[in-house]
């Protein structure tokens, strides 16, 4: 099995239908403990390179950069062209007054630093990692477009927790009115249960031809399975131990979405997780959803979802379990 290609968006790129997303590589826990180290990652590289993926996510943050110096690591004993790299800037790297944000000082800062950990001349994509209502949007547009047009660039696009459309919109008018290079890609959070980019965010991504690269596409692992109704978690699992994510994921109407994504796993002989998963990969207005994994097994289980066919009807089930109402 073989990932398929697919376009990236209104770029000239195609990518893998499974971006592979690296937050966990150098990543401590509570305890201390690195989630994934240098061999693990690069391990996981190599079992994503061979299903055909392109693919690979990573931030200036993730594990204290280590993630990115993984990736260079790797990418020095392969052929850079064959691998579609993305990061990302916003969150504090240091402690003075411009050590965060899209302000031109961090930006410039922190895009030399990637480049240098990659161990490559230029990212495919940048993003920008949070939006950043303190800095004019004139300053981190005209700062990024200095990006692509000085070769470290290729395309741009942007992250949010929270729907921004017209924040994006703004953005991308303003840029088409000073010849700056506009947001290409954009990365929300969006799942069978986070639903909000429905509506006014996943249509204005339609009308702008944007590419849609959702994180987070198994809620957390509420989509795993792993919970039921009406019971205790189990005790190793994430909503025992976190109780905002309990109090955000264990509630009825997602226990709604869950149980239709079960259903449909089981009429298909398959995962939950793969059938999250397959369901953002056969909607209509998603480019590839950022899968990541701990082990090789748990990738290669994601990475099955791209054989899973879901009929018209399957698909329809699990949109219409739990639809985005906005206020």
């Amino acid at each position: 099995m073989s990932l398929a290609m697919v376009p990236l968006g209104r770029t000239g790129t195609t990518v893998s239908e499974l971006a592979f997303g690296t937050w966990r590589f150098g990543r401590q826990n509570d305890d201390g403990e690195v989630e994934v180290g240098r061999d693990r990652a690069h391990e996981l590289l190599d079992a994503y390179a061979a299903a055909g993926g392109n693919f690979i996510d990573t931030a200036d943050m993730y594990g204290d950069g280590a993630s990115e110096r993984y990736i260079g690591e790797w990418l020095g004993e392969r052929d850079r062209e064959d691998f579609v790299v993305a990061s990302k800037i916003f969150w504090p790297t240091r402690e003075d007054a411009n050590g965060r944000g899209l302000n031109r000082k961090h930006l410039r800062r922190q895009m030399d630093r990637i480049l240098d950990r990659l161990g490559t001349d230029y990212v495919d994509l940048l993003y920008i990692h949070r939006w950043d209502d303190e800095t004019p949007v004139e300053e981190f547009m005209r700062t990024l477009d200095g990006f692509v047009r000085d070769g470290k660039v290729n395309y741009l696009g942007t992250s949010t927790l929270e729907p921004n459309a017209w924040k994006v919109v703004k953005a991308n008018e303003l840029a088409d009115k000073r010849g700056y290079e506009p947001f290409k890609v954009a990365q929300p959070r969006y799942n069978a249960v986070n639903r909000e980019i429905e509506g006014n965010y996943l249509d204005m991504c339609a009308d702008y031809d944007i590419g849609v690269v959702p994180w987070s596409p198994l809620a957390g692992g509420f989509l795993t399975g792993k919970y039921a109704r009406d019971e205790r978690p189990p005790a190793d699992s994430r909503a025992a131990n976190d109780q905002r994510f309990a109090d955000s994921y264990l509630t009825p109407s997602n226990f709604d979405a869950l149980e239709r994504v079960e259903e449909v796993a089981e009429a298909v002989g398959a995962s939950p997780a793969q059938v999250s998963l397959a369901w953002l990969m056969h909607h209509p207005q998603v480019t590839a959803p950022i899968v990541g994994a701990r082990t090789v097994d748990q990738l290669g289980e994601n990475v099955a979802a791209a054989d899973i066919d879901l009929t018209p009807d399957q698909f329809e089930r699990i949109s219409v379990a739990k639809r985005h109402v906005s206020a």
